[in-house]
């Protein structure tokens, strides 16, 4: 069997998965809690089931499971990766859902884990040689190596790429939208789109288009932080492996400005008492502005496909 099926048999399982899963967290009320800070319209969203991402992860493990003998050590470190990150957002939601604790994991703890995974992943990456201590600087030709100091560079990049992502994740559609972008880029951009890797984006991305049928405004299910931390450890695990991972200033410019977004926001309030957006993260700016929700997945995501295409067509 050609491992170009791993994608397509992922977006099956996903769309096969789904409409039975979507009933099931219904009946064990897996029913996301709307935050009262929020915009006040997203009220009506109460209820709603979460915690879809599982079945993202389901069908990637499965797809790629099937041709394990044809997968090296590469695409295996991306999706411990995904799936250490995206274990920890399952119990921030099983902790929100079923423990009523809305705020989920304390930060601290949050913290902690992502660093264990993290440590895990850059440690058994190095070791193996799948990671080098060099990366590429962007839209030039130079390897840059940070020597002992790309340990806690990487860390930090793991650590702030997978929570930009789960910040991205706050209107219907718009997290998976913007990372099946960021994972066709990785897959275009690796060696060959026949590698592992490259075979991992699509089959992440094979996923992430059957979870957008349920997933797209208005939508019947979300795939909390289960989901949005699994992708964005699949997206800096890839961009990592790549010796790339400056690249996702570009290519993940909505993740920055929606992270740099919350930064200014806290930092003006704390100094000045003054708020500069309407709301945080930008895209509930935008809400309040009076976007709707399908006009900001569909700005935010073109934006993103922009990005990739100038980092795919200008790369050295």
């Amino acid at each position: 069997m050609n491992i170009y099926m791993a994608p397509l048999i992922s977006l099956v399982i996903t769309l096969v998965l789904m409409p039975a899963a979507i009933p099931v967290l219904r009946w064990l009320k897996f029913g996301q809690s709307i935050r009262e800070i929020g915009p006040s319209w997203h009220r009506k969203k109460t209820g709603t089931p979460t915690m879809g991402g599982v079945v993202i992860f389901i069908a990637v493990l499965v797809a790629l499971a099937i041709f394990s003998k044809e997968i090296d050590h590469s695409a295996w470190f991306a999706l411990f990766c995904a799936l250490g990150f995206g274990l920890i957002g399952f119990i921030d939601d099983f902790i929100k859902v079923i423990l009523k604790r809305n705020l989920g994991l304390k930060a601290w703890q949050k913290t902690a884990l992502q660093l264990l995974v993290g440590v895990i992943f850059i440690f058994g990456g190095l070791n193996t040689g799948v990671l080098s201590t060099s990366v590429i600087i962007p839209f030039t030709d130079i390897m840059f190596d940070f020597s002992w100091v790309y340990i806690p560079f990487a860390l930090f990049v793991l650590v702030g790429a997978v929570n930009s992502v789960n910040l991205t994740d706050g209107i219907d559609g718009l997290a998976a939208s913007v990372t099946t972008v960021v994972m066709l880029y990785f897959a275009f951009a690796s060696q060959a789109v026949t590698s592992p890797v490259a075979v991992f984006c699509f089959t992440v991305v094979g996923s992430l288009l059957g979870f957008l049928v349920f997933n797209k405004y208005p939508a019947r299910v979300f795939m909390g932080d289960t989901g949005s931390l699994f992708l964005g450890g699949a997206v800096v695990a890839v961009a990592l492996l790549q010796h790339n991972p400056f690249i996702l200033l570009v290519v993940g410019v909505i993740y920055i400005l929606e992270t740099l977004s919350v930064i200014i926001q806290v930092a003006s309030f704390k100094l000045t008492g003054k708020r500069v957006f309407k709301m945080s993260p930008l895209h509930h700016h935008f809400e309040m502005s009076g976007w709707s929700e399908v006009k900001i997945v569909a700005v935010f995501t073109a934006i993103t496909i922009a990005a990739s295409f100038v980092s795919y067509f200008f790369k050295v």
